[in-house]
């Protein structure tokens, strides 16, 4: 029977950001909590400082308020995810996900704070920023090994236990796994509604991988990620109303990587998160490449910057960019389908 209540979530995600923007915008305004463009970056770009920004809280608002309503109306109306409350594991999964996403928006929160009181555009030093960032991390892969994690799925390959032997390698592996995705994400907001639209394929991908694997909860947070990135856009567009800051980022970064493990399979990001991966990559190789030859391979990174300079326009770079993670997605939820 075909579930509409992550449609419904959707819907309301993407209502309740629309409306919040008409409060939380002009909110910021009075506050004075604008950007600070740094000077490094584009030069067309100082043109945004003063925009208001830690737009991030109207997706936690929004996403939050269609979590809350999926729950009360599954209940009210005896639902599908009502039954996964049932399975601890399943329900671990998914809530620790939306947890993460919290702590990781909190810490952009503090960082975002520290940048619009200050005016400056550095928050958050970079140790205290990892250090937060990392026990965040391990927090949450506590709370799956204790919410009952014993296995991870690879396509090809199949189930692999976690718990024992060579398997325990993945709990390493996951914390920079998590670490590196949230910071990826992080590193795409810097065109006007880039990170939101690109997440907002990705969510739509975990909804269709939830769907079809019948992670209930999961399906939920990702149909609520969906909407608030649609209703965030609304105010992102080119030209934008308002940013979304680390508080948004860093919130959507730990949101795609909390749904790959709530569904999961974490390493099916790698390919749904395709454009996070190549915008983290390109900052790294620049910096390598740069520090050996004292010469640079792109104009700008992270690499959407280097198309500016190459005059695309900022819609132009969030459409391919979309089309490249939509790309991404489809292969992503192949071995999904085909049960591989």
């Amino acid at each position: 029977m075909f579930d509409l209540l992550p449609i419904l979530t959707v819907i309301v995600a993407f209502f309740a950001v629309c409306a919040l923007g008409f409060v939380v915008i002009p909110f910021l305004k009075r506050l004075k909590f604008g950007q600070t463009i740094r000077e490094e970056g584009p030069k067309w770009h100082e043109s945004k400082s003063g925009t208001p920004t830690m737009g991030g809280i109207m997706l936690f608002a929004g996403i939050s308020i269609a979590v809350i309503f999926a729950i009360i109306c599954s209940f009210i109306f005896s639902g599908n995810l009502t039954t996964e409350f049932s399975d601890g594991t399943r329900t671990a999964h998914w809530v620790a996900a939306f947890g993460l996403a919290i702590g990781m928006g909190l810490i952009g929160f503090v960082d975002d704070f520290i940048k619009v009181v200050k005016k400056r555009n550095l928050g958050l030093t970079a140790r205290q920023k990892t250090f937060a960032q990392l026990l965040v991390s391990a927090v949450y892969l506590i709370a799956l090994m204790i919410g009952g994690m014993k296995t991870t799925y690879i396509p090809f390959i199949g189930d692999v236990n976690v718990l024992s032997g060579v398997g325990l390698i993945f709990w390493p592996i996951a914390l920079f796994f998590i670490y590196g995705f949230t910071n990826a994400v992080n590193l795409t907001d810097g065109v006007d509604g880039l990170a939101s639209s690109v997440t907002l394929v990705v969510c739509c991908a975990f909804m269709i991988i939830a769907g079809i694997t019948n992670f209930r909860g999961a399906n939920i947070l990702a149909a609520a990620g969906a909407g608030a990135c649609l209703g965030f856009i609304m105010w992102n567009a080119h030209p934008a109303k308002v940013f979304m800051g680390d508080t948004g980022s860093m919130l959507l970064g730990g949101l795609v990587v909390g749904l790959s493990f709530a569904v999961g399979r974490p390493i099916l990001l790698i390919l749904a998160g395709l454009i996070y991966l190549i915008e983290a990559f390109s900052v790294m190789l620049q910096v390598a490449y740069y520090k050996k030859t004292k010469k640079r391979i792109f104009k700008m990174t992270p690499i959407h910057h280097h198309f500016e300079m190459c005059k695309w326009s900022e819609e132009k770079i969030v459409f391919v960019f979309s089309v490249v993670t939509l790309i991404g997605c489809l292969i992503a939820i192949l071995p999904v389908i085909l049960k591989l």
